[in-house]
């Protein structure tokens, strides 16, 4: 993942600082609701961050999600 992907990035940092009792869908309605994008836009996002295997099928994030979340985590605390 480059710099440029400020989206997939903040999409990964919501789903890894997510209650336990938040779904995918809350997540993702929660992000829609910031004005970022559309859900068309979002669902696309994270259909992507699936097929790279950033979040599992299950929902969550994989290890790979989760390194990638923190990196994201410390770029937006600079």
């Amino acid at each position: 993942m480059n710099e440029e992907n400020v989206v997939e990035r903040v999409c990964l940092l919501a789903l890894m600082k997510k209650e336990p009792d938040e779904t995918l869908k809350d997540i993702q309605k929660m992000l829609v609701d910031t004005g970022m994008f559309d859900m068309k836009e979002c669902k696309a996002v994270f259909k992507m961050l699936k097929s790279e295997q950033y979040i599992s099928e299950e929902g969550g994030l994989t290890m790979k999600g989760v390194m990638e979340a923190k990196l994201a985590e410390e770029m937006f605390k600079q």
